[in-house]
Parts: structure tokens; C-alpha cells; sequence
């Protein structure tokens, strides 16, 4: 059997973070066994459906990288479809018309309730004739559910779970103005799809049930269900906006990696034994359904965080500075010229390794790309007094004169300086750092020489020093 997956999410709001691991275990399923992964917008529900919604899913899906084979199925344009199928159960006597009135419903509910009986539909027109109908009221149409025995699903993640069928009642299956429920397109769209398994949150166990007694009413044969907990916070509270329950957008922008939101998101109720750092090719080849525990995983923000600085130092400097640039045109308020967009490549294999997000990576980085002269911090400024600018004079003297500009060469300069005056060479790299990056912290400072190259890194000196003139002729 191939096997077909699909996420299914509702267009009315983003892809939260609850949604987008769903989709990646359906994804991931179907990668694993050579099968297909499909999606279905369910915008039934229209006073809450928005175009908005559905294209920051799509684009939330994009930036993960969980590309979807097949054009997306939009269940509100199968309505008609859904409509068929009740009225062949009705047909088939596997279902029925029901003409109770809104009112008749609210008073047999309110006289269960007070009877201490669970509040169900009673079954009141289930074997009456439609020659009894009220004039003028336009029925439902029922699932005429077993009233006895059991409902049983056989549940990937589960286990075996059972419920009386005397617990579920006829549902709705049209309403009266002859719209779909959500029960009944969801079960018609994923026998229409070939879906072979179904991969949601365990907060649709319960639907599982009534969706399995259509499957059975239409002969068709149910796919295997897999319900997965859902995620808490760190507090073990069902997970909110305040745990981090954001869009993925908002994980986009926060300067996370789509492929560490890839592997936390799996570690969130998956595992493959010990392992923590898994990449998406092994993922493929890992997952299946029996790794996902029972237990509600918890979404942890720092965790999320440092699997994000590991997938930093691993990721191609080029692409990081693509991924940075916008957000220092951003912050320096001026496009980066091709010169820019160099220096931040040369200069990204020292910046990444201390930066755990995107956002992170572009404050660091924005010293190499600002026009002269540099603004300086307070920590900088205070690195600048006369004791610091009289050993930026002297290192800068000893800098011009030499040709060979390597991060060896540039550090034995300093340190014969350091061995000759006594000083510490932290002393020395201090002051050199707040002129060349405006601040008092930033890759190692040779490092920051070399990418800078001569004549930018002795005309920073130059500008503190006030010798902008000297420095550029020193080096011409």
C-alpha cells in the first residue's frame, strides 16, 4: 500500500507552532516510505476563513521546507461533493432526514440535563416517515449511528481505544440549508485523496470515532490513524502565546533556521534514541510513527535556541549573509553595496560562531558594514582614552609598514609590541577593537583586520586618531 498523508489546517490564522509539527510528522512519514504528502485547506467554516490565513500557511510551510506534492485541495469548493455522498447514505438507509426545530433540540437538551442524562440527540426522527415532516421546516440529515456495541480504532500512537456506540449520537451530516459538516467532508475529502493515514493531534481522538462510523456506513475502507499529544508549555499547561504558541512567521523573524525549527520540532514527542541534533536526511530515514510517545512533549524557548546557534555554525556563510542583509539594510537604514556583501561573507565564519539566532548574527555583524566613521558605544568610547589612543597610534605606525596583512602576521605585530612594552596583549586588542568595530566585543580582532583588509582597518584608526588623511596615504 502507498501511503498518503495530509495536513488539513483551518485558514483562520497562522501556521502556530502545534500545526506546523503535524505537518512535519505527515511529511516526514510520507518521505520515509516513498509516498506522498498532500494538503487540504478546510475553509468550510467562511465567516472565519480568510485568503490571508491560507497564504501565511503556505508560506509558513515554504519557509520550513515541507514541500506538498499535488495542487492543495480547498474542502469548501467540494461542498457538492460532501452533499452526494449524505444523500447516498440516506439512500442506502445509513442515514435519515431529522425535521426537530432548533427549539425542540434546546428543550430535550435542557430535559436531559435535568434529569442528570448526558445531553444527546434522542433519535426522535430516526425511523419516523418523512409523511410526518412539519410544513415548512427544513430538515438535517443524520448518521443513523450502531446504538449498541463499540467503536474501536486501532491507533498508531494509542494504542487500542474503544467507545460504546450508545455514548455517540446520530451527528449532523448536512445542516438545513444544505452545507457539509466538518465530520462529514473531512471523512469524504480523505477517502476522495487515497489518504492511507491520518497523523493529528489527540485532541481529534474523540472525532476519530464518528468519522470511523461513516467510513463503515460507506463501505470504504478507513485509514490508520495516528494521534499524537499534544504540546504544553514549560509549566505543563497546555501551550499559549505566552510558552511561544507564535505563527511560524514569528519564528522566521526572530532569526530562527528552518532547519532547527525542523529538528526541534521532531524532538518534540519523537525520538530516535539518544540522539538530539538529527538532520532532515536522517530524519527521512528514521522517522515512523511508533518512535512518537504517548506523553505530552513541552515546548522549551532556550532548548529551541541553542539547537538554533548549533545550525548557525554548521550553515554556508554566503547564505547567512543573504539571510542577515535585510536586516542590517534595516538597521544602518541604507542598502549594502557588492564591497558589503563581501566583507559580511569573509567576515562570517568568526561572527557565526557567536550568535544563536539570525537577529543575533545581524546586530554582530552591522560593524562591518557601517560607513566611517564609526559611531562608538560607551564601553568603545571609554576603551579610547588618551592611554588607549597613544597605544592605537603606536600599533598603527608598526601596521602601515608591513605588506603582509594574514590574521598570523597581524597578531605577531601585536604581541612583539606587547613583549617590548610590557603589556598584556588584551591591553593592546582592547582599544583596536572599539576603534575597528565601534564596540568593546566582535570576533577576534586580527580576525576582523584580515576581513576588513589594510586600508579599511588603518582608516577606522585613522578616523579615532583624527589622521583620516594619514591613514589613507600610508596605505597608498
Amino acid at each position: 500500500m502507498a501511503v498518503v498523508t495530509r495536513f488539513a489546517p483551518s485558514p483562520t490564522g497562522f501556521l502556530h507552532i502545534g500545526g506546523a509539527r503535524t505537518a512535519l510528522f505527515n511529511w516526514l512519514y510520507a518521505r520515509h516510505h516513498g509516498g506522498r504528502f498532500l494538503l487540504r485547506i478546510e475553509d468550510t467554516d467562511r465567516a472565519r476563513s480568510t485568503d490571508a490565513a491560507v497564504a501565511a500557511i503556505f508560506e509558513g510551510l515554504r519557509w520550513l521546507g515541507l514541500d506538498w506534492d499535488d495542487e492543495p485541495v480547498r474542502q469548501f469548493a467540494r461542498a457538492a461533493r460532501h452533499a452526494e455522498v449524505a444523500r447516498q447514505m440516506v439512500e442506502a438507509g445509513h442515514a435519515y432526514r431529522c425535521w426537530a426545530s432548533p427549539d425542540e433540540l434546546t428543550l430535550m437538551r435542557e430535559e436531559q440535563k435535568a434529569a442528570g442524562k448526558p445531553m444527546r440527540y434522542d433519535g426522535r426522527w430516526r425511523d419516523r416517515p418523512a409523511s410526518e415532516a412539519p410544513v415548512g421546516v427544513d430538515p438535517v440529515v443524520r448518521l443513523k449511528a450502531p446504538s449498541s456495541g463499540e467503536t474501536v480504532i486501532q491507533d498508531l500512537v494509542q494504542g487500542e481505544v474503544r467507545v460504546a456506540n450508545e455514548q455517540l449520537d446520530d451527528m449532523v451530516l448536512l445542516r438545513a440549508d444544505g452545507t457539509p459538516t466538518y465530520m462529514l467532508s473531512v471523512v469524504v475529502d480523505d477517502h476522495d485523496m487515497g489518504i492511507t493515514h491520518v497523523i493529528r493531534g489527540d485532541d481529534h481522538l474523540t472525532n476519530a470515532f464518528r468519522q470511523r462510523q461513516i467510513y463503515d456506513a460507506m463501505g470504504w475502507r478507513p485509514p490508520l490513524f495516528g494521534h499524537i499529544p499534544l504540546i504544553h508549555g514549560p509549566d505543563g499547561a497546555k501551550l499559549s502565546k505566552r510558552h511561544g504558541a507564535l505563527g511560524a512567521e514569528a519564528y522566521r523573524d526572530m532569526g530562527f533556521l528552518p532547519e532547527a525549527m525542523r529538528n526541534y520540532l521532531l524532538r518534540l514527542g519523537w525520538g530516535h534514541g539518544d540522539d538530539e541534533i538529527i538532520s532532515t536526511e536522517q530524519a527521512i530515514e528514521w522517522f515512523d510513527i511508533g518512535g512518537v510517545g504517548r506523553s505530552p512533549a513541552r515546548f522549551d524557548m532556550a532548548k529551541l535556541t541553542s539547537l538554533n546557534g548549533h545550525y548557525l555554525r554548521l550553515a554556508d556563510d554566503a547564505r547567512l549573509a543573504g539571510l542577515v542583509a535585510p536586516r542590517i539594510e534595516a538597521m544602518i537604514g541604507r542598502a549594502l553595496t557588492p564591497d558589503d556583501a563581501a566583507l559580511l561573507v569573509a567576515g562570517m565564519a568568526g561572527l557565526k560562531e557567536r550568535a544563536k539566532t539570525l537577529v543575533e548574527l545581524a546586530e554582530n555583524a552591522t560593524f562591518y558594514v557601517r560607513q566611517r566613521p564609526l559611531p562608538l558605544d560607551e564601553k568603545a568610547a571609554k576603551l579610547l582614552d588618551a592611554e588607549g589612543r597613544a597605544v592605537l597610534a603606536a600599533l598603527a605606525a608598526r601596521y602601515r609598514v608591513i605588506d603582509d596583512w594574514s590574521q598570523e602576521t597581524l597578531e605577531e605585530v601585536a604581541r612583539q609590541m606587547a613583549e617590548e612594552t610590557g603589556a598584556k596583549l588584551g591591553k593592546l586588542a582592547q582599544p583596536l577593537r572599539a576603534a575597528l568595530a565601534g564596540q568593546a566585543v566582535s570576533p577576534p580582532i586580527f580576525e576582523v583586520m584580515r576581513v576588513l583588509g589594510k586600508a579599511e582597518s588603518l582608516a577606522r584608526i585613522g578616523d579615532v586618531l583624527g589622521e583620516d588623511q594619514q591613514g589613507k596615504d600610508a596605505v597608498d
